[in-house]
């Protein structure tokens, strides 16, 4: 990791340039990536599969389930439900396991500053 600065000066280029070719903050990309993606992809799907059968295969979504609610009403909650699912996992998963490193690598080079 790049030498913190004096007290009174701010990190150069070069510290952030040094910072971005460390171990610890390919890691700490690594670590985001390897969530954010794989969820991405995943709701990406999700929400593409909801399109699609709401597209072609209209009697299938017109079901009644109980009542009124049909099943392409039931999928369309669930789009929402599973939005804050993941808003609230992918906190969790910041929080735990990418913000300590960050906070970490923050502090080495700009110094305690909060």
């Amino acid at each position: 990791m790049p030498t913190p600065p004096e007290s009174n000066s701010r990190p150069t280029t070069d510290t952030y340039i040094e910072t971005q070719a460390s171990d610890e903050f390919a890691g700490l990309r690594s670590k985001f990536r390897r969530w954010v993606f794989p969820v991405t992809a995943a709701f990406l799907a999700w929400y593409l599969l909801y399109v699609v059968m709401s597209a072609w295969a209209r009697e299938f979504m017109g079901q009644q389930v109980i009542g009124n609610i049909n099943v392409g009403l039931v999928f369309g909650l669930l789009q929402f439900v599973s939005t804050f699912y993941i808003a609230w996992a992918y906190e969790r998963h910041m929080n735990r396991h990418v913000d300590p490193v960050a906070d970490r690598i923050q502090t080495e080079i700009e110094g305690d500053v909060r």
